[in-house]
């Protein structure tokens, strides 16, 4: 057989040598229920975006979460979207990879990466995984270096350190909102990225309207998740402002990561998992809700050497202010480095921020504070505990004076006391300064 013609050789090299479309994998609907649909199997992995042919000729953003039976499972972005039958559905490229850089501080975006700050979208040349880069815990660094939250009381008896995992627990309208927004603004970090999931349009806008002007601006990222919306963009929201903040932590950054609230991230992830078939266990939270707090809140802390860290405070809403048997609170409570617990009590006194210290622990106090300190926080824990325990008897009349050593501490101490508790949103109080309040009250060593 004789060899082909030399041109025609060299035509099929340059045939050979012209780039290939990369192949378009696709599937059609074949079950739709408003959220979740069912496709034809494609080559597709969970996480990944997909774009399904709409009733009206509108596409519709869904992510892959799932397969089975040579079935490919996704959830809509917008939930009740018209979907015919036999629709088409073609996978996404770059689905699991955020886009990240310098040109997200002073933004407002969405979990798409939308901005809703009415500019043009940020120039970012870089990305993250959506869902995070493995470390080695054994290689990253220790908490060892005090946080300088700026509120006085968490300053002093309940020390944070800079890779710290804290909850701020409470119900409903306690001030959990004005809290982190206090520690947002006046808190030591080089960067601030704020998570807004699933709160009322109003607190959004309220939020950024507060943050994003001026120099905390330059400082600050927000991603906002409405209620309103789907709980598949509830989810992708909280892991895109993770993977921000991760970001930022591999450039030698202090980032401080505000996400509120792990309540409303389990809500997205219990819709999800029923619509999948998941059995609901403890209050109706299926197991993925249990398994998936872990996940988040794990990938927040202290990077590798050489890296910065990332400071996490969550907020944990309690249902009926019940901050022991709650799913959500339980799991948080056992992954956290500490919680603060917010009295409703207080807050109807009008201390705040309503912070009972006596209900609240920071796990890493003892590494990044002296005995002096550690000391003073404990007799001021002990004082408030003796003085709450015993105030209706003392309103009654029904306590002399000399029959607790504690109480009647207690009681001459208690405006003091008050006034260290007590702090104006607008008044930051730093490091130095919340140990000198705190010694200035506690710190006579009891005989």
């Amino acid at each position: 057989m004789s060899a082909a013609p030399r041109p025609l050789v060299a035509l099929r090299d340059r045939l050979q040598a012209l780039p290939r479309p990369a192949p378009v994998l696709s599937g059609q609907v074949v079950r739709y229920d408003g959220l979740h649909l069912d496709t034809t199997g494609f080559p597709a992995q969970p996480g990944a975006l997909a774009c399904v042919q709409g009733a009206q000729g509108r596409p519709v953003l869904a992510e892959v979460v799932g397969f089975e039976d040579g079935r490919n499972k996704l959830v809509v972005t917008d939930p009740g979207t018209p979907i015919l039958a036999g629709a088409g559905v073609h996978l996404l490229p770059g689905g699991q990879d955020v886009a990240v850089g310098e040109g997200l501080l002073g933004r407002v975006t969405d979990a798409q990466g939308t901005p809703l700050d009415n500019r043009p979208a940020p120039v970012l040349s870089e990305s993250w995984p959506l869902a995070g880069k493995p470390l080695n815990p054994l290689l990253r660094k220790p908490v060892d270096q005090p946080f300088d939250c700026g509120v006085r009381i968490v300053n002093a008896a309940l020390t944070m350190g800079e890779g710290q995992r804290i909850g701020i627990i409470a119900g409903s309208g306690v001030g959990k909102s004005v809290l982190i927004e206090m520690m947002a603004r006046n808190a030591q970090a080089d960067v601030v990225v704020l998570a807004l999931i699933g709160e009322r349009a109003r607190e959004v806008g309220h939020m950024a309207s507060r943050l994003m002007q001026g120099d905390a601006a330059a400082r600050c990222c927000m991603v906002a998740v409405p209620a309103d919306r789907s709980p598949l963009l509830r989810l992708r929201g909280v892991r895109r402002a993770i993977a921000i903040a991760e970001w930022f932590r591999q450039t030698g950054r202090r980032v401080l990561l505000i996400v509120d609230s792990l309540t409303r991230v389990g809500h997205a992830q219990r819709e999800i998992g029923l619509a999948m078939g998941e059995q609901p266990t403890a209050k109706g939270y299926p197991p993925s809700v249990i398994a998936l707090i872990p996940q988040l809140l794990e990938r927040a802390g202290p990077g590798l050497p050489g890296e910065g860290t990332i400071t996490a405070i969550c907020t944990v809403l309690a249902d009926g202010d019940d901050t022991v048997s709650d799913p959500v609170v339980d799991s948080a409570r056992a992954i956290l480095d500490g919680h603060l617990v917010l009295s409703r009590a207080q807050a109807q006194a009008g201390i705040y921020p309503a912070i009972d210290i006596t209900q609240s622990v920071s796990r890493v106090m003892p590494d990044v504070t002296d005995d002096a300190q550690q000391s003073a926080a404990m007799r001021l824990k002990k004082l408030v505990s003796a003085y709450n325990a015993n105030r209706d008897l003392v309103m009654m009349g029904g306590y002399v004076k000399g029959q607790d050593r504690d109480l009647d501490e207690a009681m001459q101490l208690w405006p003091q006391i008050c006034a260290l508790i007590s702090q104006s949103p607008r008044d930051p109080v730093t490091l130095d300064d919340s140990r000198a309040a705190l010694m200035a009250v506690c710190g006579t060593a009891e005989e």
